[in-house]
């Protein structure tokens, strides 16, 4: 059975995003970049793949699915992209977001829960969960490892990597990479 994967970056704090999406407070590192760039190049977006010195085609190693939420998606929209992942299959998760001009993105409007179940379900590889926090504390009980990226710095408030009820998981540190920037990748499967 496939795999759901959350694969985010946080601040100490616990925070995936500032108050408005921002991500850019992030410390950047160059030799982290290429990590993520070589183990896992589905990650990165498709129009950001030439500028990260690989090819637009590369090919996926991991995952070929990516389910993520309105914000998540949304930054890319705003600089007129429409499937930022076109490497991958593509699912937003929204009941307000309408139709997306573009047959590569699929909105899904009904139970996320049941509708990753049944991906997990078919054929393929494993499904990456890209964020938001919202998504991520809905899909708590479906997600099987996640691969955190932790830095070094405080936000004080904005997206939690989970918003959502109460609900204490407990999920096992698998292993774990350092980079220069004080930056820490950690992965964790589900106990």
């Amino acid at each position: 059975m496939r795999k759901l994967v959350y694969y985010v970056g946080v601040s100490l704090d616990g925070y995936i995003a500032g108050p408005s999406g921002e991500y850019d407070f992030y410390p950047f590192d160059a030799e982290m970049a290429a990590w993520i760039s070589a183990e896992y190049p589905e990650f990165v977006p498709s129009h950001v793949r030439p500028h990260a010195g690989m090819a637009v085609d590369e090919a996926n190693k991991r995952c070929d699915t990516v389910v993520m939420g309105r914000g998540t998606y949304e930054p890319a929209l705003s600089i007129g992209v429409t499937s930022p992942y076109a490497h991958m299959k593509q699912y937003v998760v929204s009941s307000t977001l309408g139709p997306v001009d573009d047959p590569a993105v699929e909105v899904v409007e009904r139970d996320p829960v049941e509708f990753v179940r049944g991906l997990k379900r078919a054929d393929g590889s494993d499904i990456w969960l890209a964020g938001g926090g919202k998504l991520a504390a809905e899909l708590l009980g479906e997600i099987d490892e996640m691969i955190i990226k932790s830095y070094p710095v405080v936000a004080g408030g904005g997206v939690s990597a989970f918003s959502g009820t109460f609900r204490p998981t407990l999920f096992t540190p698998a292993q774990r990479k350092e980079f220069g920037n004080g930056a820490q990748v950690t992965w964790f499967t589900r106990a």
